[in-house]
């Protein structure tokens, strides 16, 4: 009750205040208007004295401004104390121009008392601007007490609140990944630092494909990691993406390492620019343990599905006898023949022969007794079964380039050896994953195990896509690795994507064990979980309620997730949301960024021109240390023309109903070449060394039609590309060419060799 009555109080004094304000107006007008007024007999002898007494104390009109001010005072404090009713249509706009005319037609007005007019028709013209005026400046008086200032159509995505101060130093240690970033604040760009000060905490960096994982972080990774000195292990899913940058980076860094690394590369595709490295090499076999877990790793890369049927019968049986095997191969003449071809082959041997072989060792009977027991008990078929679980997926490795780089010794696998550190790439190719990832996972598995040991070089061990190869240990190597000094970096697409090929139980410990986390954008679950990860903030929340009378605007705070999930699942490229760890010393109080990280693109560009290739490692020579060359026999024309003519064929050509085609009464014949098949055909029979129409070459690579043996000994699109220039010239089939002509005959050679 006493609000209403203070309020119904403060209305009267604003009505009292507008009252003088008009009184003002009406007081000048009778004043300069005095002429007109006398002259229409309305003048009042008490309002002279009164004004006259006005003029002589206070010279209140002597100027004809003063009483116009006077007014427009009391309109304003008048229009202070009004409370209207908000409406959201009204604007600054629309006020400012009411305001404008009411102020030119109040002030400017002066010269109408001049006009060459009687003084009657003159005073009427004064008071009807005066009086216009005068309302227009009321008006917008009035209205501004409607504005509706509490706009939430301002900010409509809530970025105000949920914009927050980040880290704007540069803490750099010897350990240190730096990113710089920029970010928004109070409504202002601020330069900011992403500082990984802690890197053997692990890290993940997620993101859906194009959001620039890979260009933003994992390269910067890489670059920052080599050139603090780091031993380095990469798996590049897609050779050579991030090995030329690795490759690169160590020729400019060479001088950060006590000990000058080496830089080596596994590359199933092109043999000459891959070394050799045997992943189960018999000094680093200690036990059958070992033996187990290297079977265990190719099993479960060949066979995704198992991951999550780990202790079925049918899923442990073939893994056992892959074990054996391997265990059977590391006893054996002091492991002469420990190498996973050699695993492959002794698999695809009779097994009444391998039985027996292996029978004869007793550290593996109680491996093989299930087996046996089926083989004595006469199930035949389940022992087949059980055999051809672990043969079926291992015959699609049989490859004479995966034989060769699996069974050499160019460098062992402990590539932080402090007398010996190593800087390794290991590619992969995503059109031959299923076949790679086997023995990928092995040189994973190895280097887990090696590389986490005391007393070792810093080193990093940095992952792009990591679903797309089962990784073996890497839940625990990331909870023990920091004591070690060996940096995790692990780059995948989501969470889903993970627990699908790792199962949830070991992509949950992956998630909940890392330190630092960059996300890009990502959706659904993972979104979710990252934003509830990165906990609440206190935020400010404003509602408004409007009615007839009065406008009631109310103000509280709540708690509210950071940066929401929907937020996440609309991120920018380049820009990332995460949270870092810190160390004892290096505190970092503003852990969780949401900012765009700075890349200097035409720098990377710049730098990316000037990259030199990765070397050439193996140039295959003969006996004498000859590059062994191609032997081409020069055919007769004859020959090539017999060729052609048998990839030539003619056939009555047809109409849309199935019937021959008549034109002007002959019937017409249609002739097909197919010329890709009729060169192939022609590069069999020029080449005499290496002889590819030979039975045994053909049988090795599993091929029935001599056409395509240039395609299956020459695998690469460019090395096709070339043998088929050179043996064309050399018969004289093909003529010099531009360098332009070169390059587009090579793209239609390649494109050939794919048809």
């Amino acid at each position: 009750m006493q609000q209403e009555d203070d309020l119904r109080g403060l209305a009267k004094v604003m009505e009292f205040m507008r009252a003088i304000s008009i009184i003002f107006i009406v007081v000048h007008i009778y004043w300069f208007c005095y002429q007109a007024i006398v002259e229409m007999g309305i003048n009042i002898g008490v309002v002279d004295k009164i004004l006259l007494n006005f003029q002589n104390t206070a010279g209140l009109f002597s100027n004809l401004l003063v009483t116009k001010v006077f007014a427009i005072i009391f309109l304003a404090l008048s229009c202070l104390g009004t409370k209207g009713v908000k409406n959201q249509k009204m604007t600054w706009q629309k006020i400012y121009a009411t305001f404008l005319g009411g102020l030119v037609l109040f002030f400017m007005n002066w010269w109408l008392l001049d006009l060459p007019f009687s003084p009657i028709v003159n005073m009427v013209i004064y008071t009807i601007t005066i009086t216009a005026g005068y309302i227009l400046l009321l008006m917008s008086g009035v209205w501004i007490s409607r504005m509706f200032k509490h706009n939430h159509m301002e900010d409509v995505f809530n970025v105000a609140n949920e914009s927050f101060m980040q880290e704007t130093r540069l803490m750099e240690n010897e350990y240190s990944v730096n990113l710089p970033t920029r970010f928004v604040y109070q409504g202002k760009e601020w330069d900011g630092w992403i500082n990984v000060v802690n890197p053997f905490r692990a890290t993940i960096v997620l993101g859906t494909p194009g959001s620039g994982k890979s260009y933003a972080v994992v390269n910067n990774y890489i670059k920052q990691t080599i050139a603090k000195g780091f031993a380095t292990y990469i798996y590049d899913y897609k050779f050579d993406d991030l090995s030329v940058i690795a490759y690169n980076e160590l020729l400019k860094n060479i001088d950060k390492y006590k000990v000058k690394p080496s830089f080596y590369v596994i590359n199933f595709d092109d043999p000459r620019r891959s070394h050799r490295c045997n992943p189960i090499n018999p000094k680093f076999m200690v036990d059958i343990s070992d033996a187990y877990e290297s079977a265990y790793t190719i099993m479960l890369n060949l066979n995704k599905t198992w991951i999550q049927k780990q202790g079925d019968f049918f899923v442990e049986s073939p893994i056992i006898l892959l074990a054996a095997i391997i265990w059977y191969l590391r006893i054996y003449k002091d492991g002469k023949y420990c190498t996973f071809p050699h695993t492959i082959e002794f698999l695809n041997k009779p097994y009444a022969d391998i039985f027996t072989i292996l029978t004869s060792y007793p550290s593996l009977e109680n491996y093989l007794s299930p087996f046996m027991d089926a083989w004595k008990g006469g199930a035949q078929d389940q022992l087949q079964g059980q055999i051809a679980s672990a043969k079926i997926p291992l015959s699609r490795m049989i490859s004479p380039q995966l034989y060769w780089v699996m069974t050499g010794d160019d460098f062992t696998l402990d590539l932080n050896n402090p007398n010996e550190p190593k800087i390794l790439c290991v590619g992969n190719n995503p059109d031959r994953q299923n076949i790679y990832s086997a023995a990928l996972g092995l040189y994973n598995s190895r280097i887990v195990k090696l590389v986490n040991k005391k007393g070792q070089l810093k080193s990093s061990i940095i992952i792009d896509e990591l679903p797309t190869i089962y990784f073996r240990g890497i839940d625990n190597l990331i909870a023990t690795a920091r004591s070690n000094k060996v940096a995790v970096c692990l780059g995948f697409q989501d969470y889903s994507q993970l627990a699908r090929d790792y199962g949830d139980k070991e992509a949950k410990v992956i998630q909940n064990t890392v330190g630092n986390i960059f996300s890009g954008q990502v959706v659904g679950e993972t979104a979710k979980n990252l934003s509830e990860r990165f906990g609440k903030i206190l935020q400010q929340r404003q509602s408004v309620s409007i009615n007839r009378q009065d406008t009631s605007t109310s103000i509280n705070t709540q708690l509210d997730f950071l940066i929401p999930a929907s937020k996440i699942s609309n991120l920018s490229q380049g820009t990332f949301v995460g949270s870092v760890a810190d160390n004892f010393g290096e505190e970092i109080d503003q852990k969780i960024f949401h900012s765009r990280i700075i890349v200097d693109s035409a720098k990377v560009s710049a730098e990316t021109k000037a990259y030199k290739k990765i070397p050439i490692v193996n140039e295959f020579k003969d006996e004498n240390g000859k590059v062994i060359q191609l032997e081409v026999k020069v055919l007769s024309s004859e020959r090539i023309r017999e060729i052609n003519e048998a990839y030539h064929t003619r056939s009555i050509a047809l109409d849309g109903k199935g019937n021959p085609y008549i034109s002007g009464g002959n019937v017409v014949f249609r002739d097909e070449r197919d010329n890709a098949k009729a060169t192939r055909h022609i590069i069999v029979d020029a080449l005499q060394y290496p002889k590819l129409d030979d039975p045994e070459l053909m049988k090795y690579y599993n091929c029935v039609d001599v056409t395509m043996m240039p395609e299956k000994v020459f695998s690469r699109a460019d090395e096709f590309a070339h043998v088929t220039r050179v043996v064309m010239a050399l018969l004289g089939i093909g003529g010099q060419l531009s360098e332009e002509e070169q390059k587009q005959a090579d793209e239609k050679e390649i494109d050939d060799a794919k048809n």
